[in-house]
Order: C-alpha cells, then sequence, then structure tokens
C-alpha cells in the first residue's frame, strides 16, 4: 500500500538531533557524529529519519549538529538538494555560541531552545522532533492524525519491549490513548508496575511495557512556550520536559509495532547491518515507497569474480575476487582480494579508488593496498572506511575476546572494530 502524504506542507515542520558524543558507538565515532555512521554499505544514519520524512512529504527539516560535525554537515550539504520552486530544506543549525548563550548545547531540548530562532521564521502547526541514530520506517501521517484526534499538545512515538530492554529506555503508562505517567530507565525491581496493555499479541512474545522512542510530536506553540518560559532551565526531552509535561497537558501515546532499533552501541549497529542480509529483513531496503535517500556516486556496478555468494548485500563499485563472502555487508568501493573468506562481518568500503601506480608504489613500502588482501579469513568484525589489510590476515572475533582498544582495532562484545584508514600489515592475527 502506498505511504501517504501530509496535505499541508506548512502544516509540520521537523527537527532532528545530530547527537552527542556517540562514546558507545566508539571508535565509529572518533571522527565522525553517530548520524553520519555508514549503515548498509552506502548510506548514512541521518539519511533514515530525513528519508521518513521525505516519504511522508515532510520537506522542511533542521539538522541540529554539535559533536564530530564535519562529515555529517558535509554529506547532507551533498546529498539534500530541491528545485527552486521548492520550499523543501535540509538545514544545519551548528552548535553555536551568541552573545546571550556562550554554552554549547546541554541536552535534547536544550539543542531545540537553542535553535528555535531560527526555527521561528517557518511557519507551522506542529513541530516533529526526532533522533538522527534510529532504524525505522514509520508513517507520521498516521501519527499526526492520531495526535490531532486525541486533541493532544504532545504526541510521544511509543514501541512495546521486554523486561531486558525495558531498563535502557524512557517507560510510561497509558490511559485511552493518554499517558498518564513515565519513567526514565527504571530499575529492573520498578517494573512490575510499569506493566501495559500491549495488545494479546505483543503481549505473548513477552513485551509488555511501552517504551518511548524518542520521536515526538508538538503543537509548535507550546513547544516554543516550554522551551522559553515554562520550562527554561530543563535541558532534556527524555528526563525532564516529558515528565514534567504528562501531568499538566494531554501527552499522546502513538503505538508503532513495526521495526526499530536505537543504534546505541556496537552490538546493536553490528546486528541491524547483518540483519538486512535475511531473505525477508523487518528493515526493507526494496520497499519503493519507503525509499532511503542518499548521496548519488555515479559509481560502476560491482564486479565479482569466482566468489560464492550466500546472504551478502554488495554496494556499488565493489571489485571482489575472494573465495566465500557470508551473512555480510560490503560497502561501497570495497576491494576483496583471492582466496579471502568473509563471515559475519561488515566492510565499510573506501572513500576512493587508488590507481595501479599509487598501488605499486605501496607495494615498494610494504604497504597493503586499500581494502582486504588475498587468502584472509575475517569473522565477526567491522571494518571501518579506508583500512589496508594485507594478504593472509586472519580476523576471529567472538566471545572468546575480551574487550580491548588498540592502536589499529578496538574489541567490543566480541566484535572486532578495525579503526577507520588502519593497516594491517601481512599475517596480522587478532
Amino acid at each position: 500500500m502506498a505511504i501517504r502524504t501530509i496535505s499541508n506542507s506548512n502544516e509540520i515542520l521537523c527537527v532532528i538531533l545530530g547527537g552527542g558524543a556517540g562514546s558507545r558507538l566508539y571508535p565509529l565515532t572518533s571522527s565522525r557524529s553517530k548520524p553520519a555512521v555508514p549503515i548498509a554499505g552506502k548510506y548514512r544514519l541521518v539519511d533514515i529519519p530525513i528519508s521518513n520524512c521525505l516519504n511522508n512529504g515532510i520537506g522542511r527539516m533542521f539538522v541540529l549538529t554539535q559533536f564530530n560535525s564535519a562529515s555529517l554537515n558535509r554529506h547532507i550539504k551533498n546529498t539534500y538538494h530541491f528545485s527552486a520552486f521548492s520550499k523543501a530544506f535540509v538545514d544545519i543549525l551548528a552548535a553555536e555560541q551568541t552573545p546571550d548563550n556562550p554554552t554549547w548545547y546541554q541536552g535534547t531540548a536544550d539543542a531545540v531552545r537553542q535553535g528555535l530562532r531560527h526555527i521561528e521564521p517557518f511557519e507551522s502547526e506542529y513541530v516533529l522532533i526526532l533522533s538522527g541514530d534510529q532504524l525505522y520506517q514509520i508513517d507520521f501521517v498516521e501519527m499526526l492524525e492520531n495526535h490531532k484526534k486525541l486533541g493532544a499538545a504532545i504526541s510521544i512515538a511509543t514501541i512495546p519491549v521486554g523486561e531486558r530492554e525495558a531498563p535502557e529506555f524512557g517507560i510510561l503508562k497509558s490511559k485511552e490513548g493518554l499517558i498518564t505517567s513515565f519513567i526514565e530507565k527504571p530499575n529492573k525491581e520498578l517494573l512490575p508496575d510499569w506493566v501495559s496493555d500491549t495488545g494479546e499479541e505483543i503481549k505473548a512474545s513477552g513485551r509488555n511495557y511501552l517504551a518511548s522512542m524518542g520521536i515526538y510530536i508538538f503543537n509548535r506553540a507550546l513547544l516554543f512556550d516550554l522551551l522559553q518560559h515554562e520550562f527554561l532551565q530543563s535541558t532534556d526531552f527524555g528526563k525532564e520536559i516529558i515528565p514534567q509535561s504528562i501531568q499538566q497537558f494531554k501527552v499522546a501515546s502513538y503505538q508503532y509495532s513495526g521495526y526499530w532499533t536505537d543504534i546505541g552501541n556496537t552490538r546493536s549497529f553490528f546486528e541491524a547491518n547483518l540483519e538486512l542480509t535475511k531473505d525477508l529483513p523487518a528493515f526493507d531496503l526494496f520497499d519503493s515507497d519507503r525509499t532511503i535517500y542518499t548521496r548519488p556516486r555515479m559509481l560502476p556496478p560491482a564486479k565479482v569474480s569466482g566468489t560464492t555468494l550466500e546472504k551478502v548485500l554488495v554496494a556499488e563499485g565493489c571489485i571482489i575476487h575472494a573465495s566465500r563472502l557470508e551473512y555480510s555487508v560490503i560497502g561501497i568501493r570495497s576491494r576483496i582480494g583471492h582466496g579471502t573468506t568473509i563471515v559475519h562481518s561488515y566492510l565499510m568500503g573506501s572513500d576512493y579508488y587508488e590507481t595501479l601506480e599509487e598501488i605499486e608504489m605501496a607495494a615498494k613500502d610494504a604497504t597493503p593496498a586499500l581494502g582486504v588482501g588475498e587468502r584472509c579469513y575475517i569473522r565477526n568484525a567491522i571494518l571501518d572506511k579506508n583500512v589496508r589489510i594485507g594478504n593472509d590476515v586472519r580476523i576471529n572475533g567472538g566471545d572468546h575476546l575480551s574487550n580491548s582498544d588498540h592502536p589499529l582495532y578496538t574489541v567490543k562484545d566480541g566484535i572486532v572494530v578495525v579503526k577507520k584508514g588502519a593497516i594491517l600489515p601481512d599475517g596480522f592475527v587478532i
């Protein structure tokens, strides 16, 4: 069924939060913000919320950035161009010091507060606030209709979760669609008091708690009043604004039943990418009504020679001579040598190609060529952009490896993350 779009383009505008330091996703965030981290071999995380908005006819977006924002800013600038006859835009609001506010963003609410003076000139009845580091495909038209039907001042997108995940989220209870109470990241001993009626089928799967997805719709006038007057000292939506608002205003819950994941740490990021290799993944990249937009790179098709492929996503511009690729995502411009096996891994690819002359010059200095060499074995690993893996390199991630950080790689939850631009010489073993 075709996705619906907002009938009045001036009715709503969107603010996308560019994320904090993203320390739990280190080292992938050592030189880039979380929303700029490559996903699915060819996209950036920020493409997900932007694409959701565009698919719903929401064409006016502000992206608030602060930490390691250069690559995110560059990606948005190079990607989202609209017709001169369109009102659509994706504008970056970088953290800035001003005479009346010399501080950087202190939290999600403070980031939006500092951006209000740039948002104010743009007409709208509602403001949609999104995170820049989540993976989902939501019908924002339906969420807005639910907001209007309940006469809500604020709406929160919610998703049923189980007992194991509940302490990681803001948990709420609702009655007739309106939220009656909210607690941020409750301890496990408090959970019995926070069980919700999530529906018979969902309850049967053990997901008895309603969690906030960090996706909000505010009536515009209320948002400005809360941030500029009512809750002037509050800096965070989840910890302060939302709990304080529930007792004073109609706050609706929009229960979402589709796929959603918060890319909070290395494990969730790794699993979200490898999930895409399934025959019928929960997040569908092939749904033409929910296109994921990204930068058009004009790359040649991938070229594969003599390789056995089993449940693999291969992006454009790759040159692959590997022996076997299995349950893996291979990013743009990846080069993989003869006799190499890659299993259960994510290769982000490269930002450029080396010329034959550059490869020959590097070989004289015993520097591996860009990409993965010959006769390598790589399992349970993430290879960041522009790595150089020599011949006969063995990377075997798994629970047998303890968490550690090295100059060339990091191990987290059994996943080996080879750092951006790292060089692993011939015969290197992890």
